[in-house]
């Protein structure tokens, strides 16, 4: 099942199943507690970002070649920051570049998997991790990295948190639909070239290890997102390097799931 959610022709904000043919049949309830079909497809004014994350926590350095091409060692833990909810934007709506942010250019890309809890979880073990998994959808964890670098004084959060900085989408689709999550081709796509193409069975700790870790003594709340690391590819390594400029068109492709796709415009053009 491919859920979304939406923005109708009336203005009104809902949850529903995506047909084949991009019309939306809207429900009634929600994905966590069963979704009742209306019967009735339309087609949405806007899609919105598949889900309204409770807490978002991200991986960093999950990919084994992203670690080499960074020059970084393989780490013996995951590596956890989080993104606060206000960064969550859905397909379609613009990255907008800081102010803060360095003119000539720091703001990149990484394509993710992003995995959205369905039951809560607390001391899940990694053989049962996966039951708890709703469904799974696109993310792309925008990053500034003169922030991340330099200017936080070594936490991460900041520069990857600035509104806007985490497109998810373009829908949720659910995990009877994906047995595997470490089967999965994933890619960025900028301005047509493809920059990052890989699969997600390079990942160092599983979606099943994440989850087993991440609820260790904490509880992931239904509506909890975890994005799983990126794959090598990302603008900072590359010689010269690239970085998102105004009127840039990012795509983020997951096999299985779709195409999530943003515009990047400067501030004050969103």
């Amino acid at each position: 099942m491919r859920i979304v959610r939406y923005v109708g022709t009336d203005g009104k904000t809902g949850a529903g199943i995506e047909h084949a043919d991009g019309m939306v049949e809207p429900c009634k309830g929600s994905a966590y507690d069963g979704l009742k079909p209306s019967g009735k497809p339309m087609r949405p004014k806007r899609i919105l970002a598949p889900v309204e994350p409770v807490n978002l926590f991200c991986i960093g350095l999950n990919y084994r070649e992203h670690a080499a091409e960074s020059k970084m060692p393989i780490p013996q833990y995951p590596v956890v920051f989080m993104k606060p909810t206000t960064s969550v934007i859905g397909p379609g709506h613009p990255i907008v570049l800081p102010r803060v942010c360095d003119p000539a250019g720091e703001v990149d890309y990484e394509c993710e998997l992003a995995v959205v809890i369905g039951r809560a979880a607390k001391n899940v073990p990694v053989s049962k991790a996966l039951e708890h998994v709703l469904g799974y959808t696109c993310g792309n964890d925008v990053s500034a990295r003169r922030w991340q670098a330099k200017l936080c004084g070594g936490q991460w959060v900041r520069g990857k948190s600035f509104d806007g900085f985490c497109p998810l989408g373009p829908a949720l689709v659910t995990a009877d639909e994906i047995p595997d999550p470490q089967a999965l081709g994933i890619k960025t796509v900028l301005n047509g070239k493809v920059m990052q193409q890989h699969t997600t069975g390079d990942m160092i700790f599983s979606v099943a290890q994440l989850i087993a870790f991440l609820s260790e003594d904490t509880t992931l709340l239904p509506g909890t997102v975890i994005i799983t690391g990126t794959p090598q590819g990302v603008g900072f390594v590359r010689q010269p390097p690239v970085w998102l400029k105004a009127g840039d068109e990012v795509v983020v492709e997951v096999e299985k799931i779709g195409r999530l796709v943003n515009k990047v415009v400067g501030t004050g053009q969103e």
